[in-house]
């Protein structure tokens, strides 16, 4: 089984090379294709998870390639997990939205909208090489924006499926509050990637959500970044994106007053660089931890062996809508829980979604399809109007400015702006 990943460079690719390690049994993986065009990066990412996989035991082996047809041909899962522009594009993403008073992130509001006009049509030339050389393979995208990307991916016709770590994050840490195995919670997790509410949460079968709140309180709180009595107020633990919306101007002067995120983890990259370099490491470094996207390596092996064996268990992925939640388009891509089979993912039954919740789902789902047309086509005129979409943004003077600012910063990715 070949298993090929695209941005296979970054730092954080011994946390998928960890979780491979511990999984040879759930996903027996012959062939991991490291692909990046930062030969440099490479070279240490390889090197590091060669040794990993050796010091487990694990038999299988590392190729590391600048050749993107090669490192997709004949694979089995080709995982999307690339950043167009690097940390220096981040940067601006989260910078230039707060000169406006708009939020400043890299997957959501005007900066999500930047990273998705850079990273969808790579996206898409990279999955019509699988198609004509692995016309088999699954397309796992964990790519930000997940919910834009694989919309993209499905609307071109290619197998594919979006995968977001916040779940079963928040899954891993409610079965630690409760003391219990994680296979025993799942979770009543519905909304877009990156915009979902949990609104149950059951142990066994039974609704703990409730005493949850009562007894953690603090621990919710401090997973959603929003307090206690909002939570008790909603009745459900929103994702700490939500958090961009609900605080938006606390967000804004919060934002202003510190160091963007990817200044930061440019800091972190080159220190793990350095530890990646060392000849002698052979298992993932606890700094790791600090670059986010905790649980990643098990929620990818878990949703790749699903999609191989066919077993049918239910993990929350990105899927075409198809009616779960009937105020969306059925083409609409959302984030619940699916039944996984070889054949892709079924979304299983939602219960009717709060108005509160569905106001926000349909309008920020109206902007994704704006944005995605805007990253398909392009122009300033298509950019402004997935902007004036969405929430974060709303004004038309605000949106008319960032997107000429957007798009001039952006310039060098994306080639209508030339």
């Amino acid at each position: 089984m070949k298993l090929a990943v695209i941005g296979g460079g970054s730092t954080y690719t011994p946390e998928l090379v960890d979780g491979l390690a511990r999984s040879h049994t759930a996903l027996p993986v012959s062939e991991l294709v490291l692909h990046d065009p930062d030969a440099g990066r490479l070279d240490l990412v390889g090197g590091v998870a060669a040794r990993m996989l050796a010091r487990a035991g694990h038999p299988g082996k590392v190729t590391t390639t600048g050749d993107l047809d090669a490192a997709v041909a004949d694979a089995t899962i080709v995982l999307l997990q690339l950043r167009v522009g690097g940390q220096a594009a981040r940067h601006v993403d989260e910078t230039l939205p707060l000169e406006c008073g708009c939020v400043g992130q890299e997957t959501t509001g005007a900066g999500g909208l930047a990273k998705a006009l850079r990273t969808v049509p790579v996206v898409l030339d990279v999955a019509a090489r699988v198609a004509a050389l692995a016309p088999g393979a699954w397309i796992v995208d964990f790519t930000n924006p997940v919910g834009i990307v694989t919309r993209a991916l499905l609307d071109a016709g290619h197998r594919a499926v979006g995968l977001c770590n916040v779940a079963i994050g928040f899954q891993r840490r409610v079965a630690a509050l409760l003391d219990v195995p994680p296979d025993l919670v799942s979770l009543g997790h519905a909304g877009l990637n990156h915009l979902t509410w949990v609104r149950s949460v059951l142990l066994d079968g039974r609704e703990v959500l409730p005493r949850l709140l009562a007894d953690h309180p603090d621990d919710l709180a401090k997973i959603s970044g929003l307090p206690v009595p909002f939570l008790r107020t909603l009745g459900a633990v929103p994702s700490y994106y939500l958090r961009y919306f609900y605080e938006h101007d606390r967000v804004v002067e919060e934002q202003r007053g510190a160091p963007s995120r990817a200044e930061q983890v440019a800091a972190l990259e080159r220190d793990l660089l350095d530890l990646y370099a060392d000849p002698t490491l052979d298992t993932k470094p606890a700094r790791l931890e600090e670059r986010g996207g905790a649980f990643y390596s098990e929620a990818a092996v878990q949703l790749a062996a699903s999609l191989l064996t066919g077993r049918g268990d239910t993990q929350v992925v990105n899927v075409r809508n198809h009616g779960t939640l009937p105020f969306l388009d059925d083409r609409a891509v959302i984030e619940v829980p699916a039944r996984i089979s070889s054949s892709g993912p079924v979304p299983v039954p939602v219960p009717p979604v709060e108005p509160l919740f569905a106001g926000l789902i349909a309008h920020v789902s109206a902007y994704e399809e704006l944005a995605l047309d805007a990253a398909l086509r392009g122009g300033v005129d298509r950019v402004a109007a997935a902007l004036l979409a969405h929430p974060l943004v709303g004004q038309t003077d605000v949106a008319d400015r960032l997107a000429r600012d957007l798009v001039a910063a952006n310039r060098a990715h994306l080639p209508w702006a030339a």
